[in-house]
């Protein structure tokens, strides 16, 4: 008897998770507050054109019962090593660039008054209690409220904001333009991390493994789809809310949004309970604390999971069991991230920007080596994708490589 679909919903909501955070909060509110509804588009084709390549992971899960980490050794030990120095080289900025966003939201709603990394590091032992505690059944149900908690509160906020007092001024309104270099290079940060990074339909392919190994079964390919299709289109939706929040009640006030975590936060805070009225400061705190508590969890569990069976394959141990290994890169990933916000943290904007743009570099690397993996010989032909999601697999390539040769371009000049 297969499971009921509603119990194999999981992989998805922790997709949504890591998806939600600075890409939501930070960029999607900051495209909202100095575009207004410009780059609504924008959002849309990233998620359009992103959605193959995340939709491969749940299906070379649920087509082979692996996760894609063997799809790429089965391309050659190479494409193991290239995802280990992408990983390795963006994984403590990553998780520095959500965590610091995630302890000035709790500095403002609890009215701390400490350095950002103190905070941070408590953020982080919290998470790691959270899994140390449950692994990645504790996880699942963690996320499933949060996710629930989130979408709720966001909805609410957005529906207050267009009832709300929004003063707007005519001098403050700025159009988007393709000819405007700062306007180019916001536009390649947002749709960098729109709806997330490329390395999270990795992530998603060992969720997906686990949750398997939960409900005793490989979970069907119809199922695993619609746990990720929910996951996926919803973090669209909110992306555009947020980015509808920043229009809203920003766009045309003249308030330049600041670029300090703690100032972010207090200030974001601050603006849609002044908008909105002091009853909506409780809903707009959950949001955002909801919205970034989920991505640094998240974050810190998928980096170390996925490091460590990558690290068996470089060393020929894939039979041995790898909960060593996930505590060891777990270790080394809160080390780093607390070093590195402790003795370099100076410009939350500008860290979140590089974050981004690193993410949107490497984007067109895995998602080429995702199309030739689920196209490969590891996976059965009728579960392979449709012709139609070929195409738009080709048609998201050409845009990733041209996409990131225009940002090396205006970078240079």
């Amino acid at each position: 008897m297969s499971t009921p679909w509603y119990k194999v919903l999981g992989p998805g909501l922790l997709y949504a998770g890591a998806a939600i955070g600075v890409s939501h909060l930070v960029q999607s509110t900051r495209a909202g507050a100095d575009f207004g509804y410009g780059l609504v588009w924008a959002v849309i084709i990233a998620n359009v054109l992103k959605y193959p390549f995340f939709e491969f992971g749940p299906r070379y899960a649920a087509s082979t019962g692996n996760h894609l980490l063997h799809g790429y050794k089965a391309l050659g030990k190479w494409s193991i090593y290239l995802f280990l120095i992408m990983t390795i080289g963006t994984m403590f900025i990553i998780q520095s660039a959500v965590t610091v966003v995630t302890a000035g939201l709790v500095s403002e709603v609890a009215g701390l008054h400490v350095q950002p990394w103190v905070i941070s590091s408590a953020l982080l032992l919290v998470c790691l209690a959270i899994l140390l505690i449950g692994h990645y059944k504790v996880l699942d149900k963690v996320m499933k409220l949060i996710i629930i908690v989130l979408s709720l509160t966001t909805l609410v906020a957005l529906i207050a904001s267009f009832t709300g007092h929004n003063e707007k001024y005519e001098e403050y309104m700025t159009a988007f333009s393709f000819e405007n270099r700062d306007h180019m290079l916001f536009l390649i940060a947002l749709m960098g991390w729109m709806p997330a990074p490329m390395d999270i339909s990795v992530w998603h392919s060992v969720w997906s493994v686990e949750k398997n190994k939960e409900v005793h079964e490989r979970i069907p390919l119809k199922s695993a789809l619609l746990d990720f299709k929910i996951g996926y289109w919803g973090t669209m939706i909110l992306a555009l809310c947020f980015l509808a929040l920043g229009a809203t009640t920003i766009y045309g006030s003249g308030i330049a949004l600041e670029s300090s975590g703690g100032k972010f936060a207090n200030q974001l805070i601050g603006i849609y309970t002044k908008n909105l009225g002091s009853w909506a400061y409780l809903i707009i705190a959950l949001a955002a604390l909801t919205t970034m508590f989920s991505t640094t969890l998240t974050c810190l569990d998928a980096f170390p999971r996925v490091l460590g069976p990558a690290t068996q394959m470089i060393a020929g141990k894939e039979e041995k069991d790898s909960n060593f290994l996930y505590w060891f890169w777990i270790l080394i990933v809160t080390a780093g991230t607390i070093v590195l916000l402790a003795f370099f943290l100076t410009d939350m904007k500008a860290m979140v920007d590089f974050a981004t743009k690193v993410a949107f570099l490497t984007s067109p690397v895995l998602a080429i080596l995702n199309y030739f993996v689920i196209t490969g010989k590891t996976v059965p032909k009728a579960q392979q994708p449709k012709p139609v999601l070929k195409a738009l697999s080709w048609l998201g390539m050409i845009y990733f490589v041209g996409f990131s040769a225009y940002f090396l371009y205006l970078s240079f000049q």
